[in-house]
């Protein structure tokens, strides 16, 4: 199997103007390394975040190019693995941004690294979290414009959404001929709202297998999961962006589920759940579990 390594330098856009570092047929399988959201700074406690690099985090590795896509297609990309590449995690407690009204600034650094083990992050001598590994930021690169690493939008980008993991397939929109696809900013964990803006942070390697889906155009991101669906949106304040993503989802009930849209309305009503990405930028995915899918009557 391929295996791509990191970009050097870094690379922290979604950029149609690098060129490819691998050129794939549709279906074809991929190991991918990449570096983790703190740019490789922080392997110690002692260690500390560069702030003259900043706004530099999630490098992402790629483009990796789909042969035959084109604009109006879509990637389908299953996620097999995301392994930690050092058998450690790190994160950081960053300034707490809208919540210093409440906590105020004088926020301590915070590097915090835990040994992954046995399936587990040792967050302390006596918490262990689970080892439930997702990636950050996974996207294609847009026709018009260089989205960074930090925003999510309809390429897909830094979503921190924990449904971007192993099992799951990721749909991202192509704007470009080849696709041009980007991973990375692997998480060993994390939880709804990403609230101090650093998850878990690992260095990884991820298996996937890239297939291209013909003349089918989707208006944004989508992942699919065993046994839900959902589609995400990312906008501030936070129920624009719910608001948005519970409107693709009706609409892709109803024009592959056979739903009438008011009739998927009402039942998202009962029956839908949301997840929660980074917080500050509003980024939710609102999903159905297949279960009411197949009866839209």
């Amino acid at each position: 199997m391929q295996r791509i390594t990191v970009n050097q330098p870094l690379n922290y856009e979604f950029t149609r103007h690098l060129e490819p570092r691998v050129r794939i047929a549709s279906g074809t399988s991929l190991v991918v390394e990449a570096e983790d959201a703190l740019s490789g700074q922080i392997r110690s406690d002692s260690d500390r975040r560069d702030k003259e690099k900043l706004p530099y985090g999630n490098p992402v590795t790629g483009p990796i190019f789909v042969e035959g896509a084109e604009p109006g297609d879509h990637l389908a990309v299953d996620i097999h693995k995301i392994e930690p590449w050092i058998d450690q995690c790190a994160t950081r407690t960053a300034a707490p941004q809208q919540m210093c009204e409440w906590l105020g600034t004088d926020v301590p650094h915070g590097t915090h690294v835990c040994k992954i083990a046995d399936e587990f992050i040792h967050w302390s001598d006596k918490i262990r979290i689970p080892y439930q590994p997702m990636l950050g930021c996974i996207g294609t690169a847009p026709d018009w414009g260089v989205p960074t690493c930090a925003p999510a939008g309809p390429h897909g980008g830094n979503m921190d959404i924990i449904e971007t993991c192993p099992g799951n397939t990721v749909y991202l929109p192509v704007f470009i001929p080849g696709g041009y696809l980007y991973l990375g900013d692997a998480h060993a964990n994390m939880g709804h709202g990403e609230l101090s803006a650093t998850g878990l942070e690992m260095p990884s390697v991820t298996t996937i297998t890239a297939k291209l889906v013909k003349g089918k155009k989707i208006p944004g991101p989508r992942i699919e999961s065993p046994n839900e669906i959902m589609t995400i949106a990312t906008g501030c304040p936070m129920e624009r962006a719910i608001a948005q993503a519970m409107s693709y989802l009706i609409l892709w009930m109803e024009s592959d589920y056979g739903w009438n849209r008011w009739r998927a309305y009402d039942i998202l009503t009962h029956v839908a759940k949301i997840s929660v990405g980074y917080y500050a930028i509003g980024t939710v995915a609102c999903k159905i579990d297949k279960s009411y899918l197949n009866n839209p009557s």
